[in-house]
């Protein structure tokens, strides 16, 4: 049987197993590193971006390597009662320029492609080829896998990246544009949406549709017309040149150590969204990933005698400190599923949307504070009391694989 041998073997090369790999590198510059993706490229095919802000020094240096789109100009916000531009800066990683950093970084020689996992344990990694990959650490980053355990709802999304014919004369990106239609996407209920779009280049759009739903139900034709309707509502005419999909859950609740006994294996070492290091009411993943990154380079350096049943041990124990951190926005979750009617949902994110921006930029990266929390609470509420109530006494439906469609 043919293998290799290797320090540190991560499974699944996307945002949250790249950046690990990369954190280890810039840290442990001779420490031998297998990164393990069943895919043809590192990153798969998404788009990821964050506020400038949400990063310290120390995560600007980690993504140096790569080749991110910038705006410096603020982003704009638009709902049926209010338009605000908003100043921070904002930045995008799209995958390929992911791939291509990280094959650059890490070398080729670090990097398995068209490598899927079949069998994972302390010390070792069974390839569905036959061969194996002995490792002094395993570290599992393969994708989140929906769980009867979780509770709540779901971010379904299509974008595309659209070459127009002539300049669209955009300067910033508009992170949310819910001034279209609150549309009911499939007749049992509606669904808070918003369009998000980001001058790529002085003709070249992306453009994104999304919306949270109680259902995973992702009706491509029905986005992909909403996006032409929005398009041509601008007067963009053009080519499609990119174009990626997602079902996200936005976690509402439920038993996180037994959705993490469901997916542990022992002595093996579990990051990324499957690890439970995501935003629960976003999906935003840059901060936390970058921060989780950051903080397995730091403990592996400073440890010598680090191997996998301790960075498993470690990784467990920061992924149940950010379930308790980010409990707030579970509540929240619960308040924008369970007490506001669906056609009225948009009134809760119009209503955010007015208070202080370096709360917003808080509030994305999962480190809002108590006075901000108390802030975001206060006030008229957007839903009615007795709906509240009864959200709050109710963590939402089980995310359970058989709904995805």
């Amino acid at each position: 049987m043919s293998g290799r041998n290797t320090d540190v073997a991560i499974v699944g090369g996307g945002l949250a197993g790249g950046l690990i790999a990369l954190a280890l590198r810039q840290r442990c510059p001779d420490l031998p590193i297998t990164l393990i993706e069943q895919g043809d490229t590192l990153g798969g095919n998404h788009r990821w971006s964050w506020f400038e802000s949400d990063l310290g020094d120390q995560g600007r240096e980690l993504l140096v390597p790569f080749r991110c789109k910038g705006w410096n100009a603020g982003y704009d916000v638009l709902f049926p009662e209010h338009t605000r531009t908003l100043g921070s800066s904002y930045r995008s990683l799209v995958s390929d320029d992911f791939h291509a950093a990280l094959m650059l970084e890490l070398g080729p020689q670090s990097v398995m492609l068209g490598a899927s996992a079949q069998d994972l344990e302390a010390g070792r990694v069974s390839l569905s080829d036959g061969s194996e990959i002995t490792a002094r650490a395993v570290i599992d980053c393969r994708p989140f896998v929906p769980s009867a355990e979780l509770e709540g709802g779901w971010q379904i999304f299509l974008g595309r990246h659209i070459r127009l014919d002539r300049p669209h004369g955009l300067t910033r990106p508009t992170i949310m544009d819910a001034s279209v239609t609150q549309h009911a996407p499939y007749g049992n209920g509606d669904a808070y949406r918003f369009v998000y779009v980001l001058p790529l280049a002085d003709d070249e759009v992306f453009i994104e549709d999304t919306y949270y739903a109680d259902e995973p139900r992702l009706d491509k034709t029905m986005l992909a017309s909403r996006i032409d309707a929005y398009q041509h509502a601008k007067g963009w005419t053009g080519q499609i040149v990119g174009e990626e999909t997602g079902i996200l859950p936005v976690i509402t609740g439920g038993d996180f150590d037994a959705f993490r006994r469901g997916l542990e294996i022992d002595g093996v070492a579990m990051a990324g969204a499957r690890g439970g290091f995501t935003h629960p009411l976003t999906s935003y993943t840059v901060p936390i990933a970058v921060e989780n990154a950051l903080a397995i380079g730091e403990a592996w350096a400073n440890n010598s005698q680090m191997d996998g049943p301790s960075l498993a041990k470690f990784c467990r124990k920061r992924s149940r400190q950010h379930w308790r951190r980010t409990g707030f926005y579970r509540l929240l979750g619960r308040m924008l599923f369970g007490a506001a009617e669906p056609s009225r949902r948009v009134n809760i994110f119009q209503r955010f949307y007015r208070l202080p921006e370096g709360l917003i930029e808080r509030f994305y990266s999962a480190h809002s504070t108590r006075f901000d929390r108390f802030r975001i609470l206060c006030g008229k509420p957007p839903v009615s009391i007795p709906r509240a109530i009864r959200a709050l006494a109710n963590s939402g439906a089980p995310l359970s694989s058989e709904k995805l469609q």
